[in-house]
Parts: C-alpha cells; structure tokens; sequence
C-alpha cells in the first residue's frame, strides 16, 4: 500500500504533540486527522475509518485502553498504536492485551513512529483480540522508564496468553524473577503454581531429587516419595534460575523433559507427564558455555526460544531516583518507620553509583539508609563510602557531634550550669586555633586562611582566649 493512500488518524488530548505527529505524518505522504478527545474519534468513526490508529493512554474522558477496547470490536482488522508517558508493565499489558498493534512510549523519535505506522499498514490488521475482561495483576516492583526496561515490558506484553518457553539472560540482582513472574501473571497459566528453584543453591547430587522427585528407598536417606518441581509445577510454571550451573548429567534430563514432557523420578519405573512452562534466568553467557563444551548446544536452543535480557542498573540511570523512592516506602513498611526522602544532592551521588549488585543492592541500600540516616531526609552526608558517598571522615564528625550533644545533655542537668555557648564556645574556638597552627607551622596568616578568618580576627582571638 503506498504512503500517499494511508490514512492516519491521531487521538492525543496533548496539542503540541498531535501537531507534531500531524506534521510529521504528512511530510511522510500520508493523510492524517486528529482529535483530542476518544469520544470525539468514536463519532467519526462511526462513518469513516483509518488505516492505522494512533491514541494516547491517558487523556480526559474515556482513555486510550478503553478506546483501543471499543475500537477492537467494531473494528477488529484496524492497527492501533497505543502512546504513552506513562510507561509502566500495567499499560505495556493491558494495551497488547486490548489487541494493540504496538506499544510506543513517550518521548519517541519521529522517523521511529512513522516506520511504525508503515508497518502497522502493512500487516493490514491486528493479532486476534484477546480477553481483557480479567484484570491484568499488578507487578509493582517491575519499575522503569528506561529505553531497556521498555524493551522488557514489551516483550512481556506481546507474549501475554502464551506459555512458550522463555530465557531469562542478565546480572545478577537485575530482576529476572521478577520478569518471570510477570510472565507467568500475565499468561493462560496465571492460576496455576509458580515453581520457582535457583539450580545453583543446591549441591549437584540433590538437584536431581529436586527437580525430578524420588521414590521411597531410592538412595540412602530416602525414607519416603518425594514429589518434584516438575511435578508441583505441573499445570502452571517452573523457573529455574542460574541454569547455566547445571551438571552435563542433568542437562541431558532436561533436555528429555522438555522435548517429551515426562519424566522418572529418581528410582522409579512410572513413567510420569507433565505440561509445565519453564522459563529460564541466567548470568553467564551460554553461547560461550556451550562454544567451551560446558553447555549442550541442543538444550540452549531449547530453552532460548525467546530471550528477554534484564539490563543492568548502570545502564538505565534514569530509573534510580523512582526506584529508590518505591524501594525507600516499602522499607519504612516493613522496619515500621516514616518513609524518608532524598535530597538533591544525595539523588545525584546515587545516580552516579554503577550498583554493581542492580536492584538488589539497592533494595538493601533503602533498608539501610532507614535506618542510618537521621531525620525524615536523606543527604549527602547519609551516604556511605561503599555507595559512593565521599571520605569526608563523616564518621569522626558524628562521633564527635555525639559527644557534644551527650554534654550538652549532662550540662541541662546540673543546676549550677552555666549558658551552653558561654561554655561550649570558647573551648571550641581554642581546639580549632590550636589545631590550625600546628597545621599552618605558627603562620598566623596561613592559619587564619585555615579558619576562614582574616589576619587581625585570628591575633584578636587569640589574645581573649589566652592562647599566647
């Protein structure tokens, strides 16, 4: 179909974008009719019709996923584009699942969208509609704004109702389990259980009991049948992190089970059948394990029929302040405290830190700052030097600001004391001459520069204090 035919119609409350999108989709050759409102596009549609749709999700009035809905039924071969700023795992979802052609958060580039639009134009529909009468469940932790985590949240949102089998590749701490349990929330299987077995905590001679169960008398200690992950899985979902540390013995197991869908329990003669969807997570790169003969080949293409790489923290910066925001409420919940915030300057050191533990570590840096920092906000100073806070002896500093609020407190006690100042003031003063012309070797001037005083300020005080 040639650009000059297509028909372009843009649903987005937001004018300066609509002209945008206007612009840019004319200068393409296409023709192009906009509205600001879903209830506005419904009453033209009625007589007329797009070859591709595009709405935001948010707008007043009816919004983009109950339009895409209405729009799905009366016209199920129309390719709608869903645009969104509000880029969460819940719109990702519920637009696939509501039949959109594609998901495409804001910002975007130009040339991205019109390439788009193209495509949607020639598929000449939509996939098949789905049900969205179910509520998609929420999966808060799955947070970000990022490019990467967009490419995450799509993927989970095109392989909504499926059970294929699914590889999890990224570093440790950046959530696969979380994605996994995303994929399985939002697939035919959702009422089914969710097996979850990390392959790498348990010793290699029992990770075949774990996987496969065993029958009484099967091996020393095997005082009853022991059913399997397989088989509590069976129904639903078995995620099996770390996969890569898996035996060669056992690979050659798996491999069966997910060819055949059975299996034997240790010592036994019972063929057992099972429908599970595994999904697998990993850190290391098994392209190269099974190029190094550490990895069956046969089992790796198995188990890669979709990837979906979890990006480290360090690549999707910009996601850090919301996540330390939700991550610094659920520590408060649980250590039953006030939720704390973060100032400025703070936000901008933890920015800058490459997490090399991703989310993980920052799920423990939000309990521990609960618990460290004083008072309801986080600064800079609260940031420890393994978090990238700066070596400024803040450690000497709070020691030392405790023992003068420890005297302070013995001084408010005694009836005979004096004014605090009156007391405090003067022995401070002469701690820090003393101190800064040792450092400045008896050179007033250079002392004074030291104390951020002048010349005469430094030889005034230190004739009233007696220091001569």
């Amino acid at each position: 179909m040639p650009d000059g035919e297509l028909s372009v119609w843009v649903v987005d409350d937001d004018k300066s974008l609509r002209w945008v999108l206007e612009k840019a989709l004319r200068q393409a050759g296409m023709e192009t009719r906009s509205f600001d409102r879903a209830e506005h596009l419904l009453e033209a549609i009625g007589h007329d019709r797009p070859d591709v749709l595009i709405t935001d999700v948010r707008m007043p009035g009816m919004d983009g996923i109950a339009l895409l809905n209405r729009v799905s039924r009366s016209c199920p071969d129309l390719p709608i584009i869903v645009i969104t700023a509000h880029t969460d795992l819940d719109h990702a979802v519920a637009a696939y699942q509501g039949g959109a052609f594609e998901y495409l958060p804001k910002p975007f580039d130009l040339d991205e969208a019109i390439e788009l639009v193209r495509k949607a134009a020639r598929k000449n529909g939509r996939p098949a509609s789905r049900d969205t009468a179910k509520e998609a469940e929420k999966i808060p932790m799955l947070i970000g704004k990022a490019p990467a985590m967009q490419e995450v949240f799509r993927a989970i949102g095109r392989l909504a109702r499926s059970s294929i089998t699914v590889l999890i590749t990224g570093e440790s701490g950046t959530g696969k389990e979380l994605v996994a349990r995303a994929l399985h929330q939002h697939s035919p299987r959702a009422d089914k259980p969710f097996i979850v077995l990390n392959t790498a905590a348990i010793a290699s001679e029992l990770l075949e009991s774990e996987l496969f169960g065993h029958e009484r008398g099967a091996f020393t200690g095997a005082d009853s049948r022991r059913i399997g992950r397989f088989e509590q899985a069976d129904g639903g979902t078995l995620f099996l992190d770390e996969i890569g540390d898996m035996s060669p013995a056992l690979q050659t197991r798996m491999l069966r089970v997910l060819a055949e869908s059975e299996f034997f329990r240790v010592g036994g003669q019972a063929l057992i059948q099972v429908d599970v969807r595994v999904i697998a997570a990993t850190n290391q790169d098994l392209a190269r394990a099974v190029k190094e003969h550490r990895f069956r080949e046969d089992l790796f293409h198995r188990l890669n029929v979709i990837r979906i790489h979890t990006p480290p923290l360090r690549q999707r910066r910009e996601d850090i302040p919301s996540l330390l925001e939700h991550y610094l409420t659920d520590a408060a919940r649980e250590l039953g405290a006030a939720a704390k915030t973060i100032n400025p300057e703070a936000m901008d050191i933890l920015r800058a830190y490459d997490w090399p533990g991703n989310v993980r570590q920052l799920v423990n840096a939000t309990r521990r700052l609960t618990v460290t920092a004083a008072g309801g906000v986080i600064s800079a100073l609260d940031i420890p030097e393994d978090l990238g806070g700066k070596s400024s002896g803040k450690g000497a500093f709070q020691e030392w600001t405790q023992s003068l609020a420890h005297w302070a407190e013995q001084q408010l006690n005694d009836q005979d004391r004096s004014p605090l100042l009156d007391a405090a003031l003067p022995e401070f003063e002469r701690t820090l001459i003393r101190i800064a012309l040792n450092q400045a070797k008896g050179r007033r001037q250079d002392a004074a520069k030291l104390l951020g005083w002048g010349r005469n300020t430094l030889t005034r005080k230190i004739k009233s204090l007696e220091l001569d």
